[in-house]
């Protein structure tokens, strides 16, 4: 209700108009059609691929030549999104792999099948997420949508970095948003042992914290030819709402008529970070939903935090200080 009440308060009607103007005339910075890039020979993973921005940003890699593989919690959805993009763009080099953010063991299972069958990765798009995700601790021990939205990234990047490393140049884009200013970065939520005020503050701890990781992790890469940086989509009318009471889904769903991105649009800035020439050898920074660096919050640039909560996310996911599995559980 939270969310309902912010939305109709009287005070956002104007600045929801002004703001979407703004952001009209920013979808217009950038577009992928005018970027030259071709990745023949390239090979992209994107998480929650099956729908929203994650599938736009499939497509064009997929019309840019790129090996791309989808993966994806739904194996129906999964397999329908990849049809899709193969008969959009005339290439067959598109699959699907099985992966649930939200459970380490799932993360650690995709990576085995990835790295049995790929000697390459060259892109890395983190894109997968939630909202509204009702307080739930998972077997493992960790909150369900701190798993969802940033643990099951994190791991799952820790443990395609060697892979990424030997494909140099690679990138590593992390899919945040604007909403990461009003996060927290308590460690205590990653395993529910405290729990945000509601849903939408945890989602919004959950982007500030994939803002907290992508500069630190660009911090750990310097020198490796792997670049790192996260972004903002945007204000984008996808499924993510769809967790939410049927008031707020309607709501949301009308504005998304009339004022918000489409999920192309929506995909412009992750598709700007993973291809475009200018951010070649850019990392550790965070871009706007018109494609351009951006200053986030000051707690999100704070190193002293992003350390603690990398070293917190080492621990809660089973890697060691230097980000490797233990050895009794290695990734063949």
């Amino acid at each position: 209700m939270e969310l309902l009440a912010l939305f109709w308060h009287p005070v956002w009607v104007p600045c929801t108009l002004v703001l979407s103007v703004v952001l009209w005339a920013g979808r217009r910075a950038w577009r992928p059609a005018a970027c030259p890039v071709d990745l023949r020979g390239k090979t992209a993973v994107v998480t929650g691929a099956n729908s929203g921005i994650g599938k736009c940003v499939a497509l064009d890699l997929a019309r840019r030549n790129a090996r791309t593989i989808l993966a994806c919690r739904s194996r129906e959805r999964g397999a329908a999104a990849v049809e899709e993009i193969r008969r959009a763009t005339g290439n067959p080099d598109v699959h699907l792999r099985i992966l649930d953010t939200s459970s380490m063991e799932s993360v650690r299972s995709f990576v085995r099948q990835f790295l049995e069958e790929e000697g390459r990765l060259h892109i890395l798009v983190n894109n997968a997420g939630a909202a509204g995700l009702p307080f739930k601790v998972t077997p493992e021990g960790l909150s369900l949508m701190f798993a969802t939205n940033y643990l099951g990234h994190f791991l799952l990047t820790n443990l395609l970095l060697d892979t990424l490393k030997a494909s140099a140049p690679s990138r590593i884009v992390n899919v945040s948003s604007f909403r990461h200013h009003q996060g927290k970065a308590n460690v205590q939520f990653l395993s529910g042992k405290e729990q945000p005020k509601n849903f939408d503050k945890g989602y919004c701890s959950t982007k500030l914290m994939n803002v907290l990781f992508t500069v630190e992790l660009a911090r750990r890469l310097q020198g490796t030819g792997v670049t790192v940086n996260a972004l903002n989509p945007g204000l984008v009318h996808t499924e993510i709402m769809q967790n939410y009471s049927c008031w707020v889904r309607l709501l949301y769903h009308l504005m998304g008529i009339l004022f918000l991105k489409s999920p192309r649009q929506g995909s412009f800035s992750t598709t700007y970070c993973a291809v475009s020439e200018e951010v070649e050898g850019i990392s550790g920074k965070y871009f706007d939903s018109d494609c351009s660096l951006a200053l986030p919050s000051p707690l999100a640039r704070d190193p002293v935090v992003g350390r603690k909560l990398w070293e917190a996310s080492e621990k809660l996911v089973g890697l060691d200080d230097g980000g490797r599995e233990p050895a009794s559980a290695k990734v063949a």
